[in-house]
């Protein structure tokens, strides 16, 4: 799956999958995440306003983007959502932060500081949750060696 691009982080308010994905894309994944596996024939009265073929096309593309398996069903496809909706977020954004940081530390704190400013501006709380996080990462590798 390759996203578009990293327009989500253009201090967009909306949903971050609003960034990745588009309105039609974005409200056949809402659909399936709903209803679990489904063909398109299982989703058209969700979509009266959606041609058959549109909302077929849309399944398709989804699926090439790696987001929805697919299973034969006699003639058509059932679909079914690859990722829970919190897992692609998780992933889209781990995978635009790799993009915009890639392996270079030097670039990562920066950004780690620009970040913790942020967050101490914003909520107190949250940078407390920012310190526990890291501790436990911090254990967890300690752990695993």
């Amino acid at each position: 799956m390759t996203p578009p691009g990293l327009r989500w982080l253009r201090g967009r308010t909306r949903d971050e999958l609003d960034g990745w994905f588009g309105k039609l894309e974005r409200r056949v994944l809402e659909a399936l995440w709903r209803r679990g596996p489904s063909a398109v024939r299982d989703l058209q009265d969700s979509f009266p306003e959606t041609a058959y073929t549109t909302l077929m096309t849309t399944l398709d593309r989804l699926h090439r983007k790696g987001v929805l398996d697919r299973a034969k069903d006699g003639r058509a496809f059932v679909y079914t959502p690859r990722f829970t909706r919190d897992d692609l977020r998780a992933g889209l954004a781990e995978r635009a932060l790799h993009t915009l940081l890639g392996d270079d530390a030097a670039r990562v704190r920066p950004l780690l500081s620009f970040l913790v400013d942020a967050v101490t501006r914003g909520d107190r709380e949250a940078l407390d949750e920012l310190e526990q996080l890291v501790r436990q990462k911090r254990d967890h590798r300690e752990r695993q060696k």
